[in-house]
């Protein structure tokens, strides 16, 4: 895909993941706060966004500052998270965090992402996630979709995430960054999948090269 057709590309790709009730844009019309996005990113990774939705849900329900969930006692902050994936990890790493909040920002998220990834648990990818979101950074979290899809666009050729990440940077125009990851990732639950995409309707297919799709649908 040529960089001049991204633009539409990802206003077409938006619009199809919506119609397909994508559940991350799902979890992007809630309506949220930097601490509330952290614990989201934070317990987000190999586990789907409707489950960790859930789990934030019952989590702020109870406990919904760094105070409070600091606060709880890790058997009762692992069952609030039950069902996420790594759950049990996940729990010591939040309540960490939440005292690194109160200890060194004053119970604020920080806006900067060496200070982010200072947080336990906190990788590039969701410390990027929280800056576009929460505090309008132009950066792109890149997870694997995001790294498949640009690399499928042609638009990167990249073996690593972190590779993906320095390659956008460099070649997407500014005002499509902070969107980027949100568009991609809706795209790849419905119709971009890892295995076996679903090329045949797929809009954009006449200009995606289809790197390294075996199979289609």
């Amino acid at each position: 895909m040529k960089l001049s057709q991204l633009g539409s590309a990802l206003k077409i790709m938006q619009t199809e993941a919506r119609e397909r009730n994508a559940p991350v844009l799902r979890v992007e019309s809630a309506k949220t706060t930097p601490f509330r996005a952290l614990v989201f990113v934070m317990l987000s990774a190999r586990t789907k966004d409707d489950t960790t939705l859930r789990a934030v849900e019952r989590l702020f329900a109870v406990a919904d500052t760094p105070e409070k969930i600091a606060g709880l006692k890790t058997s009762k902050l692992e069952t609030l998270l039950y069902g996420v994936g790594f759950y049990r990890v996940k729990s010591k790493n939040l309540i960490k965090t939440c005292n690194v909040l109160i200890e060194k920002f004053n119970s604020r998220v920080p806006d900067t992402l060496e200070e982010l990834l200072t947080l336990p648990g906190i990788g590039r990818k969701s410390a990027n996630i929280v800056l576009a979101r929460c505090f309008g950074k132009h950066v792109i979290g890149v997870d694997t979709h995001v790294h498949r899809i640009a690399n499928r666009l042609g638009l990167v050729k990249t073996k690593k995430p972190e590779q993906t990440e320095q390659s956008l940077m460099r070649v997407v125009p500014k005002q499509y960054l902070r969107s980027l990851n949100k568009i991609f990732v809706a795209y790849g639950q419905t119709i971009c999948q890892p295995v076996s995409p679903w090329c045949s309707i797929c809009k954009i297919r006449n200009h995606c090269p289809r790197i390294g799709v075996k199979r289609s649908r």
